[in-house]
């Protein structure tokens, strides 16, 4: 399951990432979105967990913990096809 991570702590690493999670199952990948300017962290990125019932854990327990001491947001990451339909379902009226 992929998941997204946000409200993180713009010192967190990719690796603390996947620390954190690893405590729940095998990680596959980290990704932490970065700044293309100032090469700092954006505050979120996304792990993907293979076992969905562990990244279900893993949801719920550190979305109570937090990381390195502040609290942080953990759900399912949303693959973006969903948005494409409900794009295309609306339609603008243009005056």
């Amino acid at each position: 399951m992929n998941m997204y991570v946000g409200k993180l702590s713009f010192d967190v690493t990719e690796d603390d990432l996947r620390k954190a999670f690893s405590e729940f199952g095998l990680v596959e990948s980290v990704n932490l979105v970065m700044d293309n300017y100032s090469k700092r962290s954006k505050g979120f990125g996304f792990v993907d967990m293979p076992d969905n019932s562990e990244a279900d854990t893993a949801i719920k327990t550190l979305n109570k913990e937090g990381l390195n001491g502040k609290m942080i947001k953990v759900n399912a990451a949303d693959s973006g096809g969903n948005r494409r339909l409900q794009r295309k379902k609306m339609k603008r009226k243009r005056f």
